[in-house]
């Protein structure tokens, strides 16, 4: 099978490269591929560069030239519900973005006419992360992950894009790959480790514990491989 692996940002995707050791690489539109045997599989690394138009295009390449038959993404992400804690892994059940606004014009946030306000992740994938999760005895949460082009560290923002949404975190990528697999028709898993709590100072602890909240995710999303 030929499986995506997608991150936002360098530390999101090496702690793969460094466990795979042996990958091509290929340059194409400004970014790197990373080509690469894992089991039974031929996965397509890449991380996109953060935000949602870098993150859209790079899981359209992944899936329209590299013919990706899934699409797992892996990163981080601050928290916005009590209850989680930096090191946490959630994954998301529906994926909104949250700074989509044409309100003006009497639309719900996060609406903009020809979609639909909440983007879905694919239920068996989600379904093998559980199980894996199980195995390696391992704590798993899920629920609505949030997608807008900001680093969210402030408490206002934090609270109305929990209160609107019902978002468990927040990040600036899922919601765009989301969409652009459901348009393909390509399964999506998206997978995030809390890094930080997006409220005051969530700079300084997403600084502290980038590295070793991407390495907790990488390695999951690792190991659904073996699953697949």
């Amino acid at each position: 099978m030929k499986i995506a692996i997608l991150g936002a940002m360098q530390e999101e995707i090496s702690p793969l490269l460094e466990i795979l050791g042996d990958y091509e690489k290929v340059e194409y539109a400004k970014n790197t591929y990373y080509l690469a045997k894992y089991k039974n599989h031929e996965l397509i690394i890449a991380y996109s560069k953060i935000g949602k138009v870098n993150s859209t295009l790079s899981a359209t390449i992944l899936i329209e030239k590299f013919k990706a038959e899934i699409l797992l993404f892996t990163g981080v992400a601050g928290a916005l519900k009590q209850g989680l804690d930096i090191g946490d892994l959630i994954f998301a059940t529906r994926l909104v973005q949250y700074d989509l606004d044409i309100t003006a014009f009497g639309h719900p946030l996060g609406f903009v006419p020809g979609n639909e306000i909440f983007s879905e992740t694919d239920e068996k994938l989600n379904s093998i992360a559980l199980e894996v999760a199980n195995k390696i005895g391992v704590k798993l949460l899920d629920g609505i992950i949030a997608t807008g082009d900001e680093f969210v560290c402030d408490e206002a923002k934090k609270a109305k894009i929990r209160d609107c949404f019902d978002a468990a975190a927040c990040e600036m990528e899922g919601a765009s790959v989301a969409l652009v697999c459901n348009a393909l028709a390509v399964p999506c898993f998206v997978l995030r480790a809390i890094s930080d709590k997006a409220g005051e100072k969530a700079e300084f602890d997403f600084d502290e514990f980038l590295s070793s909240s991407a390495k907790r995710s990488a390695n999951f999303v690792l190991k659904m491989c073996d699953k697949l």
